[in-house]
């Protein structure tokens, strides 16, 4: 044996005799659970303009990434954050981080930046949407938040049999730093078939529930408000698939709404949707096959006119693993009374979470 391997096992040996006792502490010490996962939203997209001038286009598009990070501190104090990159923003921002206090069914106040009591389609977001291009006819998700839905304030929720409640206070982006004003938010909601536990809803279950829910909600700030009321029906037919009717109806009185389209400014904006869907009971390949229609329409009150902004949407999703994996054909098209020309797109969207 050589002298450089006779030191090394020295060393080896007094190492162990070191570290020993301290991995026996190490094996003692607890450390809150943690997980971590990570969503991913991607698209091809083709789209067409209705004006000879504007030339159309194809576009590969990083939709949105996500990281998620949940630990928990005690039996009744968990923490979340959520980071988000898109190609809109260029930036990777914090969309989620609150402590959340769950005592009981009825008892849990959250703090921080998340998601406020709003409609359903905010309370799902694109990664939980039965459709593709969420949000994208003007009806949902107007309000003026600061982070893809998210704001920064505090909330109560609870869970009383057929009735969710929520309401909180939050600041309002729209109003000067440092402004005595906040946005008050509040949504109630009766789940007449099988509960949605928790927060947080869906768009659709694909059968692993049969839904049929109701909820309104309601902000407001400085004399401005904003209500919503929407529906949800999800509902396995036995042998024969699961099919899906979900609507809403959203006003925006000067609080919130999307800008209408020509660069006007809208005083008013209110708008509804229906979205029917149905998903095929046998399995093709790896997935199951789901066919989806929507229709949208939202009206902005000018200060001499209306505009009228409606949106169709057609979907083929093929679910691999519900809205951990899924694959989207689908087109959208937007008119605009022909104040600006019209919109289509043809795409096919690629969704994974783990």
């Amino acid at each position: 044996m050589s002298t450089q391997q006779r030191i090394g096992l020295k060393a080896l040996a007094i190492g162990t005799t070191f570290l020993a006792p301290m991995g026996v502490a190490l094996a003692d010490v607890s450390l809150p659970p943690v997980t971590i996962g990570a969503g991913l939203r991607t698209s091809f997209t083709e789209t067409h303009i209705d004006d000879s001038a504007k030339s159309n286009s194809s576009d590969f598009s990083l939709d949105s990434a996500r990281i998620y990070i949940n630990g928990t501190v005690t039996d009744n104090i968990k923490f979340m954050f959520d980071t988000e990159y898109s190609e809109a923003n260029k930036n990777v921002n914090v969309i989620d981080a609150a402590a959340m206090f769950s005592l009981s069914d009825h008892v849990n106040i959250w703090a921080g930046r998340f998601l406020p009591p709003s409609d359903r389609a905010n309370l799902y977001g694109p990664y939980y949407a039965s459709n593709w291009g969420s949000f994208a006819d003007g009806v949902q998700d107007g309000y003026p938040f600061v982070a893809a839905g998210r704001d920064n304030g505090v909330m109560y929720w609870g869970q009383f049999g057929i009735m969710k409640v929520s309401f909180g206070a939050f600041g309002d982006p729209g109003l000067p730093k440092g402004s005595s004003d906040v946005l008050w938010a509040g949504r109630a909601q009766l789940d007449f078939w099988d509960p949605e536990t928790g927060y947080y809803l869906n768009g659709s279950y694909y059968g692993e529930k049969d839904i049929l829910a109701v909820g309104v909600a309601a902000q407001n700030a400085v004399g401005k408000n904003a209500c919503s009321a929407d529906f949800l029906l999800d509902k396995k037919l036995g042998n024969a698939g699961v099919v899906t009717v979900e609507s809403e109806y959203a006003k925006y009185d000067g609080l919130g709404g999307y800008p209408p389209p020509g660069g006007a400014t809208a005083a008013q904006s209110h708008g509804w949707y229906l979205l029917g869907a149905y998903l095929l009971p046998q399995p093709i390949g790896i997935g199951k096959v789901q066919f989806l229609g929507k229709y949208g329409e939202t009206n902005y009150r000018l200060a001499f006119s209306e505009i009228r902004e409606p949106t169709t949407e057609l979907d083929i999703n093929y679910l691999i693993k519900g809205f951990n994996a899924r694959v989207t054909l689908f087109f959208i098209n937007q008119d605009y009374d022909h104040v600006v020309p019209g919109m289509r797109q043809v795409g096919v969207g690629l969704q994974v979470q783990m």
